[in-house]
């Protein structure tokens, strides 16, 4: 009989990533090693070897080169929402899955959004440092409500529209812009275009995800067609927006007011040294990328994440994967698991059968998805077989990883 017996699983958890994570992943039987800061190519590269399981936040960058330095590594976890800091293509080709939590802080970003929207427009920001340095300025020059005020949302996703709603109940205005075609929420208007919608908000908030394609996105055109004093949110991506322009634009009045959570270059850990040309301007908030730092976030995307890791190492579920064929097959007792990822071209499943079929072993369930260039196929068989079995099913030309679960 084929053995399945691998020793314990090691996982390494990165960037302070939360206890539920790693109570999960132990109480599964994995082995455990968390860092608290990120780390780079070079320093990854050299701590990955032997770890079959990677948990990263948003500033450890995954490249080939560090998945090329990874034999062993089956599955990351991306305890945040992007994914655009892990080289996906070069993780596909080596079988290689990987995990996020598209919707577990979103109530956080969501949130502070609207905590900003309201500093600014009352020009919190600027009393409070007033007062600090121990002037008093009881004046309402300049502070506004929120209510009847016209926000408008660039990138109508899970953000953009939970936002939409609740700026709504506070009797704000709301219209959205997307590439995509979304259903508006409560009684939020679609703009036609970016440039519409830059000229009738009083406040642009942008909620754009990390794609290549929206680098850039918001430079020196678009903070000149907004409307005069209007205010400026960016809590998505850092290099979606000029910030040189941004800071002109402060300077010049155009722009009354920013928040920016999110930076071209961040800090890899707290306490590091920050620079940026929005330093010291009046009515500009900003805050070190914790759009979705709450406890209660980060315990839910630790649970979440660490789950599908879990499930994942388990019985090779990749339900809700980033990158490879969506396929999860209910766990069966008395059997072992095939989980067996290929290439996408005719007649794999056939040969699977054919190969199990020659050995006399019998199908007890089998599943198979496909995703682009991707196939993946579960397949319980009965415990006793032979070792020829694991070996003919890896030689297959197609094959692109093979793990027995059992």
């Amino acid at each position: 009989m084929a053995s399945v017996n691998l020793g314990p699983v090691k996982a390494l958890l990165l960037e302070n990533v939360h206890p539920e994570a790693v109570r999960l992943l132990e109480e599964s039987g994995l082995e455990v090693t968390t860092r608290r800061s990120a780390l780079d190519e070079a320093e990854l590269a050299a701590a990955l070897p032997g770890v079959r399981i990677l948990g990263i936040r948003s500033k450890t960058q995954l490249s080939a080169a560090a998945i090329a330095a990874a034999p062993d590594l089956i599955a990351v976890g991306a305890f945040c929402i992007g994914t655009d800091q892990i080289d996906l293509a070069a993780a596909s080709s080596r079988g290689i899955a990987v995990f996020n939590a598209p919707y577990s802080n979103t109530r956080s970003v969501v949130e502070l959004a609207m905590a900003e929207i309201i500093a600014l427009t009352r020009r919190l920001t600027e009393k409070d440092r007033a007062l600090h340095s121990g002037i008093w300025d009881k004046s309402a020059n300049g502070a506004h409500e929120v209510r009847g005020r016209t926000l408008g949302i660039v990138g109508y996703g899970n953000i953009g529209a939970q936002l939409s709603v609740i700026a709504e109940a506070l009797g704000m205005r709301v219209v959205f812009y997307d590439t995509a075609d979304k259903l508006a929420l409560g009684n939020a208007q679609r703009s036609v275009n970016l440039e519409e919608l830059l000229e009738i908000s009083d406040v642009v908030t942008l909620h754009v995800d990390g794609r290549p394609s929206n680098s850039s996105l918001f430079g020196e055109k678009e903070f000149s067609r907004m409307r005069p004093g209007a205010l400026f949110l960016n809590l998505c991506r850092g290099f979606v927006i000029d910030h040189d322009a941004l800071r002109r634009h402060l300077l010049s009045g155009h722009v009354a007011g920013a928040a920016v959570d999110v930076f071209l270059a961040e800090p890899r850990s707290a306490g590091e040294g920050f620079e940026s040309v929005l330093r010291g301007l009046p009515n500009v908030i900003l805050t070190p990328h914790i759009g979705g730092s709450t406890e209660e976030a980060q315990a839910d995307i630790g649970r979440f994440v660490g789950a599908k890791l879990a499930d994942f190492v388990a019985v090779g579920s990749t339900s809700l994967s980033v990158n490879l064929p969506q396929v999860a097959l209910p766990p069966a007792t008395g059997t072992h698991r095939l989980a067996h990822l290929h290439q996408n071209v005719p007649g794999v499943l056939a040969e699977i059968n054919s190969v199990l079929a020659a050995h006399h072993v019998n199908v007890e369930a089998q599943l198979l998805g496909t995703r682009g260039d991707l196939g993946y196929a579960l397949t319980d068989i009965g415990i006793d077989y032979p070792d020829e079995v694991v070996s003919r099913l890896r030689a297959m030309d197609p094959t692109v990883r093979l793990r027995v679960l059992s």
